[in-house]
């Protein structure tokens, strides 16, 4: 009996017990290896009792929680914590700590509390399955891998090994070096794909074990890889800006699994790529340089995953306990990680999903921390958007997904005290909302807050009542519905263009703006509150933090 079909006829025998599902290892037969790989965790969508199983070549579902007082069989040898029912939604808004921002990294804290912790003593991060071995461990025989029929090896996942120490510290590349790779980048543009194929090819031949950190499809592996590339090497000259770069890739990178035993094959396999495509111009001074800086480049990643290490893993795994259809291509998934997960109002996090294995997305937060631990994302199905149409059009309760650490610098300063202006268009209103009912919490302290939320049409402004009402119980709160269509627009809503109707408010002097939305909203409001008084250092979005994560 396959495991989706334990987990169905469990369901059956439980009516009237609350609902849970332990996010983590699953036994089966003689196995007791942990489910969790570096770069992916499965666990699949858990169909309701009249739903027939799925085939075999589905990731294996996560475990339901039993009913009270009879624990999971095999839990107790996994050292398995069980995972409380889900909470209700509380009605006040969330409490923020005051020490939120200045924690390094989440803290081993209950999921239904959120406690301010002192920034000079961090609690060290301890597993939610303290007795799992090789928790972050990826390779053959990981779920994943199982899950998609690869051949199992004979003896048991090593141990995790830790991020631990760079090599010792290599002679940094000169200008002369930079010179030296910056032409070979130039001679290799034109052939820019098949260089980085090669690379990956000779990177999986000589080590297939890496193969499970990467997703299916490599064709924006290989784009990514090659921007990056170009982008150390112009700033390399500036090693705080390189460091200010490639420390988040490093913690990013841990999510996928990287070690660092990983970083000296990678370098290897590069330089044996440019060699075949760097034309004539390359020698053994070429060589040398590339070698230097990627020497430099791996020291500051493993330097900016060492630090990260110390307090927060690689990855949460969230159950979804609520899927809601806002309209035709939007939902709203109510989220429940396995253990406290730290974030601020306007951050955002990479998503992985159980159908697109390693394959990462960023979405924003669409509200603020909660009291019962619990996220909210809001997601709109994009044409070709493989992650955002299967939680859109997949994802059910009792799915688990995976969330990389809450990132981007999109947050209200509340000791500032200033005049807030906040643009949401279409799901860019879910880390807007996030950011009043911040201020809402904290106390508004006289400042003033606008909110402009637009969208295409009446019916997608699935959160303006929600909005009115909280303007409805604080004077310092305006919301301004705009739509781009007329008909059935709601009463007392704005028609045109968001930045426009935005415009038609200005000045916007001494407003801190916070934009979220569409990319080319973003672009075009920011422009056109340039033009309206407010400075670029005024301006919070994370266009170009999201973009790196993409890329």
């Amino acid at each position: 009996m396959s495991t989706r079909q334990l987990v169905l006829e469990s369901r059956s025998s439980k009516a009237g017990v609350g609902r849970g599902t332990a996010a983590g290892p699953v036994p089966s037969g003689a196995e007791a290896a942990p489910a969790a790989a570096s770069a992916s965790t499965p666990a699949a969508s858990a169909p309701s009792s009249s739903a027939p199983a799925e085939s075999a070549d589905e990731p294996p579902t996560a475990v339901e929680r039993p009913a009270e007082g009879r624990p999971a069989e095999g839990a107790q040898a996994l050292g398995l914590t069980p995972v409380p029912a889900v909470p209700a939604k509380p009605t006040w808004a969330p409490a923020v700590p005051a020490a939120a921002a200045a924690l390094p990294g989440p803290a081993a804290l209950p999921v239904a509390a959120v406690l301010p912790v002192p920034a000079a003593a961090p609690v060290p991060f301890e597993p939610l399955f303290r007795q799992a071995p090789a928790l972050n461990w990826v390779g053959p025989d990981d779920r994943w891998t199982r899950a998609w029929g690869v051949r199992a090896v004979a003896e048991p996942p090593p141990a995790l090994e830790p991020v631990g120490a760079a090599e010792p510290a290599a002679e940094p590349p000169s200008a002369e070096d930079l010179v030296l790779v910056r032409a070979c980048l130039a001679a290799v543009a034109p052939d820019a794909d098949r260089t980085m194929a090669h690379f990956h090819a000779l990177m999986f031949l000589r080590h297939p074990e890496l193969r499970a950190m990467f997703p299916a499809a490599m064709d924006e592996q290989r784009t990514r890889l090659f921007q990056a590339l170009r982008l150390c090497a112009a700033r390399a000259a500036d090693p705080a800006e390189l460091r200010a770069y490639l420390g988040p890739l490093g913690r990013r990178h841990r999510k996928y699994g990287a070690l660092t035993r990983h970083y000296a094959s990678v370098a290897d396999c590069l330089v044996a790529a440019l060699a075949r495509y760097g034309g004539s111009g390359w020698d053994g001074r070429t060589e040398a340089a590339w070698r230097r800086l990627l020497a430099l480049v791996s020291r500051l990643m493993v330097e900016g995953a060492e630090e990260e290490a110390r307090s927060a893993p690689p990855w949460w795994q969230a159950e979804v306990v609520e899927h809601r259809q806002a309209t035709r291509d939007v939902a709203v998934l109510t989220l429940r990680p396995d253990q406290a997960y730290p974030f601020r109002a306007g951050q955002w996090a990479a998503v992985e999903t159980p159908w697109w294995p390693r394959v990462w997305r960023p979405y924003s937060f669409g509200s603020a921390p909660r009291p019962d631990g619990l996220l909210t994302l809001h997601v709109k199905a994009v044409q070709a958007g493989w992650v955002s149409n299967a939680l859109v059009h997949r994802a059910r309760p009792g799915d688990v997904l995976r969330l990389g650490a809450a990132e981007g610098a999109m947050t209200v300063d509340h000791a500032a005290g200033g005049d807030l202006l906040c643009v949401g268009g279409g799901t860019g209103i879910g880390p807007v909302a996030a950011l009043v009912e911040e201020v809402a919490e904290r106390g508004a302290a006289g400042r003033r807050v606008e909110v402009f939320y637009g969208a295409r049409r009446a019916a997608e402004l699935y959160r303006l009542e929600e909005l009115r009402e909280l303007a409805a119980r604080h004077a310092w709160l305006t919301v301004r519905a705009v739509v781009s269509e007329s008909a059935g627009a709601p009463g007392g809503a704005l028609v045109g263009d968001l930045p426009e109707a935005v415009a038609r408010y200005a000045p916007w002097h001494g407003f801190a703006a916070y934009l979220s939305g569409p990319e080319a909203m973003v672009r075009s409001a920011s422009a056109v509150l340039r033009r309206c008084g407010v400075p670029d250092g005024s301006l919070r979005h994370d266009l170009a933090a999201r973009e790196g994560e993409r890329g």
